[in-house]
């Protein structure tokens, strides 16, 4: 029997595929997200269309990294508890390695172009793999002239005016519920991603196994929800305050313990959103790294595997690097890198862990689904906003901004464009849209390319 068709999937082989995604998660959130797509509904059949849709609506409108949730999201799913944390953290663990690795490097010894070669290509690549993704997605979520209308809306919005992300969202909602309580059809009946299909053998895992009642973790109740408040806010907040107890309140882990803590529930709309206020109080106030480092760090995170808002590892490390008491500097920048990691990555848990059930549970309430309707359609303009950010930023050295009134505008330097990233990422399209090329090897033979290249003439 095909493995997609099975009814149950193994922890292990779930494992698997999780690391694998997690090892390819390059790109921002656009490009993981796009990956996941990729495997999970697409080539696995874990998880269909419409269901992964309704988890990225709801991930979306939480703080921290929506492509990290959606993941936990549907590991949670699969495998109850368990499977969002291998999902998780698996997630977070190679990209975290990663950069603490490249942190140490930076701080004894500032010099990354070995690593800046092996990512050069692998940056081209996923740019092709988020093209092809927004393709499908949209082909998929933009089923109505209105759909279209609004994730052009969300994107102008976001792009062109720098609307705060949770209001486009808050927008978007309510075009769905007006347009549900008017019962305007036309809108939303073709987009609805609570439509009831009947699952058959060839449907994916997780709508078969919550059709046939093998999901009963999905089933929201108070005493649960009360639980998973004291766990997971224990693991949160405990080694804060055993830190403020042991070490106290000006000391550096500390101080960046409560400060990541406040960035972790504010970060609506991705790392972009809410890196500027990170790099104004990092900077300026606590004056744990300079203006130039910041973007070396972000430079770190953009290039290696994992969410965006990775960057704060690096934060953390310098900022403890650089006021390390009586320790060890490199022991102080480790463990600053942990605290902040821990406390940005400990209320993701929460958030699904705590929510999942009541989503899973409204999944089928008729305004609800109108709202998550009209959220997909401008979550598909969000996504285009991150690609084309992403496509500007690796096909162009420099991009400038620009602001004309008040409308906002990334300006390529087209002096500047980088014909071996162009080169790549034409190829690795042409690779996958026209040669139907599997992911993995598009991406290693981009790597090999970009890594020749870059670490020869660059």
């Amino acid at each position: 029997m095909n493995k997609n068709k099975k009814e149950t999937l193994s922890i292990f082989e779930a494992f698997k595929i999780w690391l694998k995604i997690s090892l390819l998660s390059f790109g921002g959130p656009a490009g993981q997200i796009s990956i996941m797509h990729k495997f999970l509904v697409e080539e696995k059949k874990w998880i269909s269309e419409k269901r992964f849709l309704h988890a990225l609506n709801y991930c979306m409108l939480l703080p921290g990294p929506e492509a990290q949730q959606l993941a936990t999201y549907i590991g949670w799913l699969l495998h109850k508890t368990l499977g969002g944390l291998i999902a998780g953290l698996l997630f977070i663990i190679p990209g975290a390695i990663i950069i603490l690795i490249l942190s140490i490097l930076y701080a004894e010894f500032q010099e990354l172009k070995l690593i800046n070669a092996l990512f050069f290509g692998i940056k081209a690549a996923v740019l092709a793999i988020v093209i092809e993704a927004i393709i499908k997605i949209g082909n998929h979520a933009l089923k109505s002239k209105a759909m279209f209308i609004i994730a052009g809306g969300a994107f102008v919005g976001i792009f062109f005016l720098s609307v705060p992300f949770p209001i486009l969202i808050i927008v978007a909602a309510i075009i769905g519920v007006i347009g549900e309580k008017i019962k305007y059809n036309p809108i939303f009946k073709s987009n609805d991603i609570s439509e009831q299909v009947v699952p058959d053998k060839n449907s994916a895992i997780i709508d078969r196994k919550l059709a046939n009642n093998m999901s009963d973790h999905t089933e929201p109740s108070y005493l649960k929800s009360t639980k998973v408040c004291i766990v997971w806010l224990t693991i949160w907040f405990g080694p804060i305050f055993f830190m403020v107890f042991t070490l106290g309140t000006t000391n550096v882990l500390v101080q960046e313990g409560l400060f990541f803590s406040k960035i972790a529930v504010v970060t609506f709309g991705g790392a972009y959103a809410v890196l500027a206020y990170v790099a104004q109080q990092a900077v300026y106030n606590y004056q744990w790294l300079s203006p130039g480092e910041m973007l070396n760090g972000l430079g770190m995170a953009e290039t290696t595997p994992g969410p965006l808002i990775m960057v704060v590892q690096f934060v953390g490390f310098m900022g403890a690097y650089r006021n390390p008491g009586e320790l060890d500097p490199v022991t102080a920048g480790i463990l600053g890198s942990m605290v902040t990691t821990w406390v940005t990555f400990a209320p993701c848990f929460l958030w699904i862990f705590l929510g999942g059930p009541y989503i899973e549970k409204l999944r089928n309430n008729k305004l609800l689904a109108a709202a998550l309707s009209a959220i997909t359609a401008a979550v598909v303009g969000v996504i285009l906003n991150l690609a084309v950010w992403f496509s500007l930023h690796v096909v162009f050295k420099t991009v400038n901004e620009v602001f004309i009134g008040f409308i906002h505008i990334w300006m390529p330097v087209w002096t500047t464009i980088d014909y071996a990233s162009l080169a790549i990422t034409l190829g690795a399209l042409i690779s996958s849209l026209l040669f139907k090329k599997g992911m993995i090897p598009t991406l290693l033979i981009s790597a090999i390319i970009g890594f020749l290249y870059h670490y020869i003439f660059v």
